[in-house]
């Protein structure tokens, strides 16, 4: 089990989050992918935004989450939008 602070974009704020929801290490965030990690965040802390969404996927990516995809951006923007 991986430390989620191992991951580009996850600090010890966003570690502690997904802990809360289950997320306990990189290979269940991986496992779960950044839509549902995203959906247990939004569940229980409804200030998160689509920056947390995109900083997921970056996580899962390994890249920064500004340097994801437009397509990639737009597929989470829709996803975010849906839980609204």
């Amino acid at each position: 089990m991986t430390d989620l602070t191992t991951l580009t974009n996850i600090g010890k704020e966003m570690a502690s989050k997904l802990k809360s929801v289950e997320i306990n290490c990189v290979e269940k965030l991986i496992e779960l992918g950044s839509k549902e990690a995203f959906f247990r965040l939004k569940t229980k802390y409804p200030q998160v935004c689509l920056v947390h969404l995109y900083t997921l996927e970056g996580a899962i990516e390994n890249v920064e989450f500004n340097s994801l995809s437009e397509e990639t951006k737009a597929d989470l923007k829709a996803f975010s939008d849906s839980l609204k």
